[in-house]
């Protein structure tokens, strides 16, 4: 991570754990609602940082980007965001449209501050809890760029079970789709052809077959 103050910090990972899976879900929820043209702009910012934009158009030339010296982004809580192509990079509707999502999850949204309307910020509080009835679906690609766009990875159960009972060495047939299935992955080096040597040795379990399914879905969706 930067220490820079001139430089934004877009990793989720610097949130503590409640604000990660607070912005997980509103992704989340953006994405089932249509919402996927939007990216976070920034997570975690140090204190310094916090000074250094506060002291933009008051003693540093620049319009004025912030009002408080005491911003939740310190404590790790909060995060920012905007809206990528074809949209402009604050388009109010999106953003309203966002809001409104954040409101029903229990994460507080900027742009319903009175005085200081601030529509792209959303935070929440160290002890925020997933509301009763929701729940992450699988795994949620949060975008840090507008060349990116929102992503909901959800395990195929069917796909799933099917490869648990493809790896049998008692059918060729079954055999055969396996080892091809996996050395298509390693020509698209997307995983080791160690771990097809190890499937032909005998020593790959149907656990790790399956961990080993799911990693190539996922990186492929990627």
């Amino acid at each position: 991570m930067s220490t820079n103050i001139t430089t934004t910090c877009r990793d989720l990972a610097q949130l503590l754990p409640a604000a990660q899976l607070a912005c997980r879900l509103l992704f989340q929820e953006c994405y089932k609602a249509g919402i996927r043209n939007v990216f976070i702009t920034e997570t975690y910012r140090s204190q310094e940082r916090q000074n250094y934009l506060y002291a933009q158009g008051r003693t540093r030339p620049g319009l004025v980007v912030t009002w408080t010296l005491k911003s939740n982004h310190s404590s790790r809580l909060a995060w920012d965001i905007a809206v990528g192509p074809p949209k402009t990079l604050y388009d109010v509707t999106t953003l309203n449209k966002v809001g409104t999502i954040a409101r029903k999850l229990g994460i507080t949204w900027g742009g319903d501050w009175i005085g200081s309307i601030d529509r792209p910020h959303f935070e929440v509080k160290s002890t925020w809890r997933m509301p009763t009835g929701y729940k992450l679906e699988g795994q949620v690609i949060v975008p840090s760029s507008s060349k990116m766009t929102v992503q909901l990875i959800v395990e195929d159960k069917k796909e799933v079970n099917k490869v648990t009972q493809v790896w049998n060495p008692a059918s060729p047939t079954m055999r055969t789709e396996t080892e091809n299935y996996i050395a298509r992955a390693i020509k698209e080096g997307i995983i080791q052809d160690s771990h097809l040597k190890d499937l032909q040795s005998g020593v790959m379990t149907t656990d790790r077959l399956l961990g080993l399914h799911i990693t190539i879905q996922q990186r492929r969706a990627n």
